[in-house]
């Protein structure tokens, strides 16, 4: 596909979102090439989406079921419980570390060519979804094995992936335009994403939160995400709606933030980088 561009002053501000349509192709190459190099020359290859998820989910099970006795829901096993937490928490932290490095990972073309630099984040973020289709399929083996049946409401399961998918890219595109211009949040990012897995609802289930702290504790908008998946996969409690209502309001504050910071400073990247 061959576009056309023509510069002229505020052409691009104008058309912005029109160029990220005419430049589609490049996000599909972007996204591509992102997917292949992420397991090129590793030893376990793909099989690292496969390796990562179980382990975990291994260790959270051992450690807050055996060791710590918390329980699961009557009827679910403690290793879904995990998973169900693990499947959204995986996709949202790998999603953020990789659009937060993305722009720097890319200097070479967004010095030398123009195009919509919001294709790079967001095409970042696509080597994640294949993570989490792969971690996704695990989940639908463990059920087999355990022989739990999920409800009707899996099918509002894709309500929920989009939430975690506005929730990445709002923080995503915020953070990896601080990163062209503060360095130091490269350094930082792998901290804060440690730090989150341990304060979410990974191993263990959100209703353990005392109720007088739940509303405050669903700030966290990966929270809201984590009890929407296991209300529709287990289906076992009931979905807090007051926490979701402030996690979609959370999302959508920062997924505001990040794509008006973003545009903000687009035009700076190549200068910064």
């Amino acid at each position: 596909m061959s576009v056309k561009i023509i510069i002229e002053k505020g052409r691009s501000e104008k058309n912005y979102w029109r160029d990220l349509w005419l430049f589609r192709e490049l996000f599909y190459i972007l996204s591509w090439r992102d997917i292949k190099v992420r397991y090129k020359q590793t030893v376990l290859g793909a099989a690292w989406s496969i390796v990562r998820p179980l382990l975990t989910t291994l260790i959270f099970t051992v450690i807050f079921n055996r060791v710590a006795k918390l329980p699961a829901p009557a009827g679910v096993p403690y290793a879904l419980l995990v998973l169900s937490g693990m499947l959204p928490w995986q996709f949202f932290s790998s999603a953020v570390s990789e659009a937060s490095n993305s722009l720097i990972g890319n200097t070479n073309l967004i010095s030398k060519v123009y195009f919509p630099r919001l294709i790079i984040p967001v095409s970042s973020i696509m080597t994640s979804l294949v993570d989490f289709a792969i971690t996704f399929l695990i989940l639908l083996a463990m059920m087999v094995y355990y022989q739990f049946i999920p409800d009707i409401k899996i099918f509002l399961l894709p309500i929920f992936i989009v939430l975690s998918f506005l929730a990445s890219l709002g923080i995503g595109l915020f953070i990896t335009a601080l990163n062209v211009k503060f360095r130091d949040f490269r350094y930082i990012i792998p901290f804060v994403v440690q730090i989150g897995m341990y304060i979410s609802p990974i191993g263990w289930s959100s209703s353990r939160v005392p109720e007088k702290w739940k509303l405050l504790y669903s700030l966290n908008p990966i929270v809201g995400v984590i009890d929407g998946f296991r209300w529709c996969i287990i289906g076992k409690e009931e979905l807090y709606l007051p926490g979701l209502l402030m996690s979609v309001a959370v999302t959508a504050a920062f997924l505001y933030l990040g794509i008006w910071y973003f545009r903000k400073t687009e035009k700076s990247f190549a200068d910064n980088i």
